[in-house]
């Protein structure tokens, strides 16, 4: 990665890359609300981070004054003669209206509630077989040794791409989401592989056609008119990308507060019925997603005078823990009764994938904990997390034993 100056003051020189706030950021949201709700830095060509709940909400219901035709923040801005707002070059994602709307409406069915459901038995099969592979160890990892693998198995079935390629897929989620402070030369050479790989999945699927979303994309049409290999391209990088790196992260900070919260633990193994209010609980104060926007044109916005290309990173993790919205905010209750998070965005972007992601958190936590009862960190110095817009625990050792 390239290298830094440290962060000064996040209030006005925040970068969500300084290892401060990769480890803990939530000290620096909690400052932020109280002394700066709109953050702003001079870094990735200017960007602002609105840390409050209102801000937030404020910012992503805006599709008059920001275009999502890119989310991912960097040091370059999207060239719009590659693929043009609305379409953006991860349809429906970076999708402004009205193309947003009828690119959204194309998916959704495929991760509607119905095949979502059917895909259980074989994520829980997938679960059982990941603990049967470190049976007899003392200490795992709850990161490389379970909560990587399970995202890209399901999305793999879902895209019809090979098993072997897995770790391929890790690999991809890195390049596009955790090299966000390289040269945008470099970012370019990097994406180049992704393309050649995707390049392949089409040919093939064209060939082979078979019943799985990336032939569907293929086949399907927009106006009587098949959709471009462009966006059928940016569709796949999203769901995979997405479809991974979220839900990764979301179980690995699950397993994360568990090993530390024996109570917590304790409840959720003795008392099953709590699972859905935990989940979304763990969803709220863990809420692994960031979410970049760009400003139309000059304006001020919040207070703030914003220009023309800067970018807007919503801070949904930082909104979870706003007082002004939720009851102890600051405290993870496993019990939550009232629990409108924001974990899945909000907005016309709200998360189309929700129904998946909920699945396969529920199924991996209920598999974990019934092979293991009791956990713990095994060592809190060796845990490390992700950085960039997705936040979550890469390396995660648990003494199981």
């Amino acid at each position: 990665m390239t290298i830094k100056p440290p962060v000064s003051d996040f209030a006005t020189d925040w970068d969500h890359t300084d290892p401060q706030w990769v480890n803990d950021p939530y000290p620096i949201w909690e400052d932020l609300r109280t002394r700066c709700p709109v953050a702003h830095t001079d870094r990735y060509g200017g960007a602002w981070f609105p840390a409050t709940h209102a801000g937030v909400s404020a910012v992503a219901n805006d599709t008059e004054h920001f275009t999502s035709r890119t989310v991912v923040l960097g040091n370059g801005r999207p060239m719009e003669d590659a693929l043009p707002a609305p379409i953006g070059v991860a349809p429906p994602i970076t999708s402004d209206p009205p193309f947003h709307q009828i690119a959204r409406r194309l998916i959704l069915p495929a991760f509607a509630p119905g095949p979502i459901n059917a895909l259980e038995p074989m994520i829980r099969q997938l679960c059982n077989d990941l603990l049967d592979r470190v049976v007899g160890r003392g200490v795992i990892n709850g990161g490389s040794d379970y909560a990587q693998f399970i995202p890209p198995a399901v999305i793999k079935r879902m895209l019809g791409f090979p098993e072997a390629d897995e770790d391929l897929f890790r690999e991809f989620v890195h390049i596009v989401l955790e090299g966000i402070d390289l040269p945008v030369e470099e970012r370019i050479e990097q994406f180049a592989p992704i393309e050649e790989y995707f390049r392949i999945q089409i040919e093939d699927h064209q060939a082979h056609p078979r019943n799985d979303l990336t032939t569907f994309l293929l086949n399907a049409e927009i106006l009587g008119e098949k959709l471009s290999i462009e966006h059928v391209f940016g569709t796949m990088v999203l769901i995979l990308v997405a479809g991974i790196d979220t839900t990764w992260s979301a179980l690995g900070a699950s397993l994360w507060h568990l090993a530390k919260n024996p109570d917590d633990l304790a409840r959720l193994v003795n008392e099953p019925d709590l699972m859905p209010f935990a989940i979304e609980e763990f969803l709220r104060f863990y809420a692994p997603v960031t979410m970049a926007r760009l400003v139309k044109e000059d304006m001020e916005y919040l207070g703030c005078p914003m220009k023309q290309d800067d970018w807007i990173l919503l801070g949904f993790p930082a909104a979870n823990r706003d007082p002004e919205v939720f009851e102890r905010a600051d405290e993870f209750i496993i019990d939550r009764r009232e629990n409108r998070h924001l974990a899945f965005g909000l907005g016309i972007h709200r998360c189309a994938g929700s129904n998946l992601a909920r699945l396969e958190l529920r199924v991996a936590i209920e598999e974990f904990i019934r092979r293991y009862p009791r956990f713990t960190l095994a060592d809190p110095a060796q845990v490390t997390w992700a950085q960039g817009q997705v936040r979550g625990p890469r390396s995660l050792p648990l003494r199981v034993a």
